[in-house]
């Protein structure tokens, strides 16, 4: 147990100079909104995916990819799982997360200090039908001014499933990464890297750009429209000094499109204002970026839309 302390993919050698190499995939597995984003995010050291306190932010499973020294360990961020889904986006999103349990080394578990609940159990179940060594990594400790408050809770979960370890750590603030990245890394397989040591993901700019765009509109709108939103740039120029970016926001009804634009297009400048401050952060450069909704109905229900717009995986 860790006690709490404040491109393109190629294989390399199994060995870098003379020391064998251990290679992983690690899924980080849990309920919506208790972090798996916000902590790939803070391994990798960039901003890869969109973060927000909405749940259900999280709609693909990406890639982030940490080097250290002879080992690479490869995080897949997954959706969080809902046992009550129905509705079609939200049966894809349980399935890729479940995907990822199927392809992982390693499990990262991640719960909320202090809380385990039905989704949490439904979760600890799948994990232990999988067979996969797992960490619980036990996130929001900052929410405990005694960290010894969590000892029955630790015990508890310890006494219910075989973990490999647990780790508490706090993602928001970057608490005891170091010991969560060391406890991974005792637990990965002996192989070679999967994706050169300098690659951080193995999402392009685009992908990130419209997570970022995403992140900006989910900030900003009801309760009920940003899951009904996607964003898919649809043109990318790199001119000397400025990089110009048009992307579409889809949404299924008109109603839904008069939310986003916002009285005398003032809701969707200020989304566009606001992710423009982040590209510009990412890409290094000036960014002109132009926004505009389209209706596409009931693309959360089709199977073709969602193929396109990447949400639903092919294997």
């Amino acid at each position: 147990m860790n006690t709490m302390d404040e491109q393109q993919p190629g294989p390399e050698s199994a060995e870098i100079g003379s020391a064998p190499t251990r290679c992983g995939l690690v899924a980080l597995i849990g309920r919506p909104n208790v972090g798996k984003t916000t902590l790939m995010n803070r391994l990798v050291g960039e901003k890869l995916a969109a973060t927000t306190r909405r749940p259900h932010t999280t709609r693909n499973r990406i890639l982030g990819i940490v080097t250290a020294a002879d080992d690479q360990i490869v995080l897949m961020d997954t959706p969080g799982i809902d046992r009550e889904r129905t509705q079609l986006v939200n049966q894809v999103l349980n399935r890729t997360a479940s995907h990822a349990l199927a392809d992982a080394d390693l499990v990262c578990f991640l719960v909320e200090a202090g809380r385990f609940d039905a989704g949490d159990e439904y979760i600890e179940r799948a994990i232990r039908d999988s067979g996969r060594p797992a960490l619980l990594v036990i996130n929001k400790i900052d929410q405990y001014r005694e960290k010894e408050a969590l000892l029955p809770f630790i015990e508890q979960r310890m006494q219910a499933f075989a973990y490999a370890g647990v780790v508490p750590i706090s993602a928001h603030r970057g608490s005891n990464l170091p010991g969560l990245i060391d406890e991974i890394r005792a637990h990965l397989p002996s192989g070679p890297f999967l994706y050169d040591p300098e690659q951080l993901s193995d999402r392009p700019e685009r992908f990130r750009a419209e997570e970022m765009i995403r992140e900006a509109m989910l900030e900003r709108l009801g309760q009920e429209v940003p899951y009904a939103v996607a964003v898919r740039v649809e043109s990318w120029a790199d001119e000397p000094r400025t990089t110009h970016i048009d992307a579409v926001v889809l949404v299924e009804r008109d109603s839904q499109k008069g939310i986003v634009i916002g009285k005398g297009g003032q809701r969707l400048k200020k989304i566009g204002q606001a992710a423009r401050v982040q590209l510009e952060e990412l890409l290094g450069r000036k960014v002109m970026l132009r926004l505009t909704v389209r209706v596409e109905p009931d693309w959360t229900r089709s199977p073709r839309a969602l193929r396109e717009l990447g949400i639903e995986e092919t294997r």
